[in-house]
């Protein structure tokens, strides 16, 4: 009987031992082993699996927290039922138990962290003309703006023929001059966002009635530009894009500053920046 005392006694004494480690503290909250390494299995089932992931596991994990101890300052922390509708819309079923609780907790800081820029920063923002340009430049390289576009293709074009051109007057004067020099110019009119890629990066800020760099043996030149009904839609839609970036910035910005006044404790060597 004493041995199998002795026995159990030994063996609850070990037991904490093959626990789950804790790797880190932020303000007292443990961050265990087992939490990084659920949090990569989210991360992976969302795209993300950087060489680094379980490094970057651990400072989504600290983030959260420092998210949630700052929401709950402004008593903006969502609820389990705001939590859980939101988690429905990701049609996560198949999530297991300690996955699932991972998932909440991180939707819950993203959540508060989304009412606090909303309240504290975005009211504050005030985007420049500059950045409204940015931002409708930005779109107008990658995807393309609702403005109709006359364009003048040159193809075939040697370079010491592409170096003579110079502006023209009108979009006719342009054809007249490549003619001139033997071309066989092409005139086309196209919304923005139906040209191909490499058309939109070269035009996107060229002048207009002005030949662009030569590339692959041809030039272009912009004729004209007309906005469409659409654009006045989407001018404002750039503005308030443009806004958000700022926002976000300003809120990365503040999160650093959070996270310095934190509490944070690594302990495992690997984790340590």
């Amino acid at each position: 009987m004493y041995k199998l005392i002795g026995f159990i006694a030994a063996f609850l004494f070990v037991g904490p031992l093959y626990g789950a480690s804790v790797i880190a503290t932020v303000n007292g909250q443990p961050i265990t082993d087992t939490d990084i390494t659920v949090r990569t299995q989210l991360m992976a089932r969302q795209g993300q699996t950087p060489t680094d992931n379980r490094r970057v596991a651990l400072q989504n994990i600290i983030d959260d927290n420092v998210k949630l101890a700052y929401a709950a300052n402004y008593n903006v922390v969502p609820d389990d039922a705001t939590v859980d509708t939101e988690l429905k819309k990701m049609q996560m079923d198949d999530l297991t138990a300690s996955q699932r609780e991972m998932a909440r907790s991180a939707l819950r800081a993203e959540i508060a962290w989304q009412i606090i820029v909303a309240r504290t920063i975005m009211p504050n923002v005030d985007t420049s003309a500059e950045d409204v340009a940015t931002e409708r430049a930005n779109l107008a390289r990658e995807h393309g703006l609702p403005i109709e576009v006359t364009i003048v293709r040159l193809t075939d074009i040697p370079s010491e023929v592409a170096s003579q051109l110079t502006k023209p007057k009108s979009c006719d004067a342009a054809m007249e001059m490549a003619r001139a020099f033997g071309g066989a110019p092409q005139k086309f009119t196209a919304m923005q966002y139906e040209l191909s890629a490499d058309i939109r990066e070269r035009i996107a800020s060229l002048p207009n009635l002005t030949w662009s760099p030569r590339v692959d043996d041809s030039v272009l030149l912009v004729c004209s530009t007309r906005k469409t009904d659409e654009y006045k839609n989407l001018d404002d839609i750039i503005k308030q894009n443009a806004k958000y970036k700022h926002a976000m910035f300003l809120a990365d910005q503040q999160l650093k500053q959070l996270r310095r006044s934190a509490v944070i404790v690594i302990n495992d060597d690997r984790y340590k920046l």
